[in-house]
């Protein structure tokens, strides 16, 4: 089963991934961008990087999503993968930023990178913008991305949803400000059904 954990930093998807490690001891865990080799180096240019384009912004994270689905998802397929981000940040992002690019546009290119192949379950996390704030300040130093504003990545978070049900997407809703283990005995239910 493909399964994809998607919401914005902060959000505490990659805590959940981390306790799912000891239940789930032969699955593969992978993140996007940086799964791959490329794609570390794909991230540090994302992250910390001097890209104008957002259009070379988008191509780039084409490229890392078509090199990990070649390396990482398509070889394992039979097994369990649960990947940390995925297409649907992707598209997320870029329905976000300007140029406004069309959503059908964006499936279509992300489509075609995948060979088609969607994820069996998603897991979207919601989080408050006061939870947000507290979690970013807590963190410390914010990425190029985060310092776009507290605004723009809840508007990224409202278009995770908006790109999960235009692709008509089996999700699980998370509120990302109950605690861990009520998070983690949600995830574990869903992902038995």
């Amino acid at each position: 089963m493909y399964v994809v954990f998607e919401g914005i930093d902060g959000c505490g998807k990659s805590t959940q991934i981390e306790l799912l490690k000891p239940i789930y001891k032969d699955a593969i865990f992978t993140k996007e961008p940086g799964g791959t080799k490329f794609g570390v180096q794909a991230r540090e240019i994302l992250l910390h990087g001097e890209l104008k384009s957002k259009k070379a912004e988008l191509m780039l994270f084409l490229a890392d999503r078509a090199e990990h689905f070649e390396e990482i998802i398509k070889p394992n397929l039979k097994k369990y993968i649960f990947s940390d981000r995925s297409f649907l940040s992707g598209i997320a992002y870029a329905i976000t930023n300007e140029p406004r690019l069309d959503l059908e546009f964006l499936i279509s290119l992300n489509r075609f990178v995948l060979d088609d192949t969607m994820p069996e379950k998603t897991i979207l996390f919601k989080i408050s913008k006061d939870e947000l704030i507290k979690r970013v300040q807590e963190r410390g130093a914010m990425d190029k991305i985060e310092l776009r504003g507290f605004e723009y990545l809840l508007t990224i978070q409202e278009n995770l949803f908006t790109v999960a049900k235009a692709l008509e997407l089996d999700y699980l809703e998370i509120d990302a400000t109950k605690s861990i283990e009520t998070i983690h005995k949600e995830i574990v239910e869903y992902l038995k059904e």
